[in-house]
């Protein structure tokens, strides 16, 4: 072999034993110690054939020594020597379970030699680092995405120092875009508040008999004092939008923002209404369009959406369904199997007793309703095996139901706390005197994370 020929002119002992030093820690391993473990690094050695077959497995070889060098930590080697002359791994309690991992993965030494005592704690501790480590990831991707976020706001702020009373817009746009930027914006965020529930409420109270009206020929008609507040709230709602639309940074993808798109679905309603109104009364030929702007008038319950301008919660939620379709699209792959299942089972076992569970598409709403736990009671079985059937049916419900929830919760959470994030990152701007920096963000794990995505798609392609 060549380790022997390295040797020479050495003795049959000095031969059957090799010299390696572990970042200054020296020390001389017998042959046949090594050997009894044959897929570890330094058995590997021991049948290399040449200089640059060695060099593959240490990190320098000292001719003159005949020493193999390794750039490795030497305080957790002796833990790898412990196993070479008992055949098992200990871990102490004040190590790190992500070095001392990552050391027996380069020596080559499976985690399956951890002695029983030790096997459970490291386990733990290694499964406790791994969830502090999503955490992290977590967090560093909340970071990044907030710092994009940022980004973009400062890019669409400096927008204004090449436009006309480029300042003044600035500010009103802060004031009307961010409500927490200053008392001003406070203010007309509380009034848009009070605007949209007045709205809902008189549009709830509307459809009450105690508030209904009828004109003089019998027909329907709207308390006045309902009519006052709706339109008080279409002018605000109105001004609220143009104000928005005339100082904004960019006019032409000022309708790319969720938010602005529900600006203008909310009054959108009113004014098509108005318009179908003019038309039936100047054609009476066209009156089937009344029913079209009794529609339209329903869709004023989209205004509530207008609250998540206001609320961090409801942004945080749009954000979390908008990136959480394969989670959903998995709830309903779960309830679509169980329900097909239990449906069929409970059609089975109750066609001939109930009269309410005759057909298959009737047993999956019966199916549908005890999956989600609803439990109406308008459909029930009345066997005891329709009974049976109906308990696993709402046991697989509840378990159905739970995994995907936890994934989305988790996706919640990152939102919202980026969105925090964002949010005290703008009101901490100052533009009196135009824009000078950005505010202090993590730039260390910001540039992680693009080299690390960088890596990824280089790796995937």
């Amino acid at each position: 072999q060549f380790l022997g020929k390295l040797h020479g002119g050495a003795s049959m002992d000095d031969s059957a034993a090799i010299r390696i030093n572990v970042g200054g820690f020296k020390k001389r391993l017998q042959s046949d110690t090594l050997s009894r473990f044959p897929e570890t690094r330094l058995a590997r050695l021991l049948h290399c054939r040449s200089k640059e077959s060695i060099l593959e497995l240490c990190d320098d070889y000292d001719d003159a020594e005949k020493e193999f060098y390794f750039d490795r930590n030497p305080a957790l080697f002796p833990y790898v020597l412990n196993f070479y002359h008992t055949g098992r791994l200990h871990v102490m309690a004040e190590l790190c379970i992500f070095s001392f991992s990552q050391e027996i993965e380069y020596w080559g030494i499976n985690e399956f030699f951890l002695d029983s005592c030790c096997s459970s704690t490291y386990h733990c501790r290694k499964m406790d680092q791994d969830r502090e480590d999503w955490d992290d990831k977590s967090e560093e991707g909340s970071t990044t995405s907030s710092f994009d976020e940022l980004l973009e706001f400062y890019s669409d702020a400096s927008k204004f120092d090449k436009q006309l009373l480029g300042s003044v817009r600035r500010r009103i746009w802060l004031m009307l875009d961010n409500p927490g930027y200053s008392v001003a914006s406070r203010i007309i965020s509380v009034l848009s508040i009070l605007v949209v529930l007045g709205s809902i409420a008189t549009m709830c109270m509307n459809s009450m008999s105690e508030f209904s009206l009828v004109d003089s020929e019998g027909h329907p008609t709207e308390d006045p004092r309902f009519e006052i507040v709706e339109h008080f709230g279409i002018g605000w709602f109105t001004l609220e939008l143009l104000a928005r639309f005339a100082v904004a940074p960019d006019l032409l993808h000022f309708f790319e923002h969720p938010l602005n798109v529900i600006d203008l679905v909310s009054i959108l309603p009113f004014y098509l209404t108005l318009l179908i109104n003019l038309v039936v009364e100047s054609s009476p030929a066209l009156a089937n369009l009344g029913r079209v702007a009794q529609v339209l008038r329903l869709m004023r319950i989209f205004r509530i959406l207008k609250l998540a301008r206001h609320s961090t919660g409801l942004r945080s939620l749009g954000a979390t369904l908008r990136n959480s379709y394969k989670e959903v699209g998995l709830l309903l792959l779960y309830l679509a199997v169980g329900v097909s299942f239990f449906s069929v089972i409970a059609y089975t076992v109750e066609k001939e007793d109930n009269e309410d569970l005759t057909t298959i598409p009737a047993c999956w709403w019966w199916a549908t309703v005890s999956m989600t736990t609803v439990g109406y009671g308008d459909v029930v079985p009345v066997s005891i095996v329709g009974k049976l059937t109906a308990s696993a049916c709402i046991l697989a419900g509840i378990l159905v139901v739970v995994l995907p929830i936890t994934l989305i919760f988790n996706k919640f959470s990152l939102f919202y706390k980026r969105q925090k994030q964002l949010e005290i990152a703008m009101r901490s701007c100052d533009f009196n005197e135009g824009i000078k920096e950005v505010p202090s963000v993590n730039l260390r794990n910001y540039y992680a994370h693009k080299v690390k995505s960088l890596m990824a798609s280089l790796s995937n392609m």
